[in-house]
């Protein structure tokens, strides 16, 4: 039997008449079948390749078939740009059923919200914060809003799990199921991900239900792929507009800052452009996707606000900065183009850099291999616990500790902290004001309200930290340009680098109260830092992956001359450092550079391990190399430290690596930091910069080689 015959006769009906369809595709149907058997699911299928129908669907024909009372379903989208691309769409599918959909976010007016909590709709579409606002708000029944409750269907998924936010949604997901008749069924949608069983076990929590990864066959395709490289921005602005002209394309950047440059300069080549990033108004934002919608002579210049997906139509090109950070991230933004018949899927990276041009092939020989990165989840979650806590204490009149762990130890991203861990927190937080005791019930303390009672506690309702702009300034109070809160969040006061307007630039400190940075030129020779240049960490794999290029004869024939002249040179600078004897190491007079290709995190491990051994060196790591300096470096005293991170006693010493957590830069993480016990902090800030099972087996590999 098909799944469409499984459907409502009404919905069969529909499906016909109104949407012109004569088949379902085959991720809907076999998405269809496993969640009208009741499965819980995780389905994956290209951009435009009819993910959504294959959830809502069935979710409809049961919705005809048994009516709920209050909200039958939620469907959670990651930003409240895709809610509002769906609107129409879902909007749609349920009116031409009979039913309807109610869109909630921090944009939809108060009067709207009334209405539909007198009236609730069968189909709530939401972000994970507004969804928190539902839980603390004291006009909200939920019970009477979510006690027939059958579905929750995540969108991007990928882009949640192994995040805060992910966490956070889990949490609220857990929550919300607790008033439900029903065993709620879960739904995960997604292009491309690496460990979809991974991401199922996470998504199914606390629910029952039999899983199921849907991933039917994709055909083969044609891609259309070139590697651009210039010295610099000028001529790749100019390059990327004629390549535009007359079509409808994304120019994908990797920064705010470079997507208003390369929208002047393709400007000046008559190009017409539009900004598309988060310091951008709503109202520019929206101008651009309807642009596309109806023109066909236009391109947006974006970051990744237009990576997850919003549908901005029928895209002729997607043009590329330099080169993302991710397979994921390069498959979802070509995955935008080859939509019509005919139609190849493409991508034209602009590399103004070699490194550039090294990460692009890089990318694209991983995904034609048909690797994808894992998500990588995280059990102890401490940010998403303390802001649990904080939520639940000031939902209705407090939670006894009992209560919130109950509820919380079942969340799969705090699986991994135990009670006693959850005890001593606790106690820590009552004791520095985070909470309080009220009647035997945790209740917001006075450091919680201070930090986060601004707006009506506005700012607690987020895991994350609402974005922010920050001025730098040099001394003398000549301002130099601005970053984004999350790219500050990372520097540290006399620690980091980092370039700005073709400079680099030193952070003396950074006061928050007035969002400003004070800066002074970098000293000769100081290279901008991992910890404050805007290229992200990249995994070992990518890594991996440059080094295979470099060491390799293969020629790619997608590149045009100059990226190909620039690999040739950058291969010739290389030769020699591979070989047996070298190792991978260079020495001179006054560094030795150590190219492990390793990947950001393993390097930084490896940066923190030599210098728990040898403290007076100066230890830079980037994704590829550590750069070693001191006045006592000697190529033998060198040999005798690989000696020492060699050995796995090394490794298995706690107390070495304690002191590694508590000496690491004052990072700030997450916006909770404040509220932290010191070990919890040191814990958080470890787990980002640090990763010693990878680089503990990346050491056992490098020394078999």
């Amino acid at each position: 039997m098909s799944t469409f015959s499984r459907f409502a006769p009404r919905l069969q009906e529909a499906i016909v008449a109104r949407l012109g369809w004569t088949n379902l595709r085959e991720v809907q149907e076999q998405a269809g079948a496993a969640l009208l058997d009741g499965k819980n699911a995780v389905v994956l299928a290209p951009t435009a390749g009819g993910k959504t129908e294959a959830a809502t669907f069935p979710l409809l024909s049961q919705m005809i078939v048994e009516p709920p009372q209050g909200v039958g379903a939620i469907y959670v989208a990651p930003i409240k740009a895709l809610l509002n691309n769906q609107e129409d769409r879902l909007g749609l599918y349920t009116e031409m059923v009979g039913l309807d959909r109610f869109v909630w976010h921090g944009d939809t007016s108060d009067a709207r919200r009334r209405r539909f909590l007198k009236e609730p709709v069968e189909l709530l579409m939401t972000t994970p914060e507004s969804l928190e606002v539902m839980h603390v708000s004291r006009r909200i029944d939920e019970q009477r809003l979510f006690s027939d409750l059958r579905m929750v269907i995540i969108d991007e998924v990928h882009a949640l799990a192994g995040t805060d936010r992910g966490g956070h949604l889990m949490s609220l997901v857990e929550r919300i199921a607790r008033l439900s008749r029903f065993d709620v069924q879960r739904v995960g949608l997604s292009a491309t991900v690496g460990n979809p069983s991974a991401i199922l076990e996470w998504l199914q929590g606390t629910s029952q239900r039999e899983g199921v990864v849907v991933d039917p066959p994709k055909p083969p395709a044609r891609r259309d792929l070139l590697v651009l490289h210039r010295d610099s921005l000028a001529p790749l602005a100019q390059a990327a507009a004629r390549i535009a002209k007359g079509k409808k394309s994304l120019f994908f950047c990797q920064s705010r800052s470079m997507t208003e440059a390369v929208a002047e300069h393709m400007r000046h080549a008559e190009t017409e452009v539009f900004v598309h990033h988060s310091a951008v108004s709503r109202e520019e934002r929206e101008r651009a996707e309807e642009r596309f919608h109806h023109g066909s002579d236009a391109c947006i210049v974006c970051t990744s606000t237009l990576e997850l997906g919003i549908d901005v139509g029928d895209l002729d090109r997607v043009l590329q900065a330099e080169a993302p950070d991710t397979v994921n991230s390069f498959l979802q933004r070509m995955g935008r183009t080859g939509r019509r018949a005919g139609q190849a899927a493409n991508t034209t990276f602009f590399c103004a850099t070699t490194e550039g041009v090294l990460q692009a092939i890089a990318l694209v020989e991983l995904a034609k291999s048909g690797w994808v990165e894992p998500v990588e989840l995280d059990r102890r979650c401490w940010p998403v616990l303390i802001h649990q806590l904080l939520a639940m204490s000031l939902a209705s009149d407090g939670v006894t500790a009992d209560d919130a762990w109950e509820h919380l130890a079942v969340v799969p991203d705090l699986a991994g902290i135990d009670r006693t861990e959850y005890d001593r927190l606790v106690r820590w937080m009552l004791e520095d004001g985070g909470l309080r005791m009220a009647s035997g019930r945790l209740v917001l303390g006075p450091e919680a309200e201070r930090r986060f009672g601004r707006r009506n506690f506005m700012e607690l309702f987020a895991v994350f930290s609402s974005p922010q702009s920050y001025t730098v300034q040099t001394e003398d109070g000549r301002a130099v340009g601005t970053l984004t809160q999350a790219f500050v969040d990372r520097l540290v006061d006399d620690v980091s680098s980092f370039l700005l307007g073709g400079r680099a630039w030193a952070v003396n400190r950074i006061q928050h109260d007035d969002r400003r940075i004070l800066v002074r030129s970098a000293p000769r020779g100081r290279q901008p830092t991992w910890g404050g240049f805007v290229p992200q960490f990249l995994g070992r794999e990518l890594a991996e992956r440059v080094r295979d290029i470099l060491t390799s004869d293969v020629e790619f024939g997608f590149l045009d001359d100059l990226a190909a002249t620039a690999l040739r040179e950058r291969r010739e600078e290389f030769r020699g450092i591979f070989d047996e004897d070298a190792g991978g190491i260079e020495y001179d007079d006054s560094e030795i550079r150590w190219w492990t290709f390793a990947g950001g995190r393993i390097n930084t491990t490896l940066r923190s391990a030599m210098g728990a051994i040898c403290g007076s060196w100066s230890i830079i790591p980037d994704n590829f190399l550590l750069r070693v300096r001191g006045d006592d470096l000697t190529p033998q005293y060198f040999e005798q430290v690989l000696e020492r991170v060699r050995d796995p006693a090394f490794w298995d010493d706690e107390d070495t690596w304690s002191q590694i957590s508590a000496d690491l830069p004052g990072y700030r993480l997450s916006k909770f930091q404040p509220l932290m016990p010191a070990w919890v902090e040191r814990e958080v800030v470890a787990n980002y910069l640090l990763d010693v099972a990878a680089a503990r087996r990346w050491i056992k590999s490098y020394f078999q080689l």
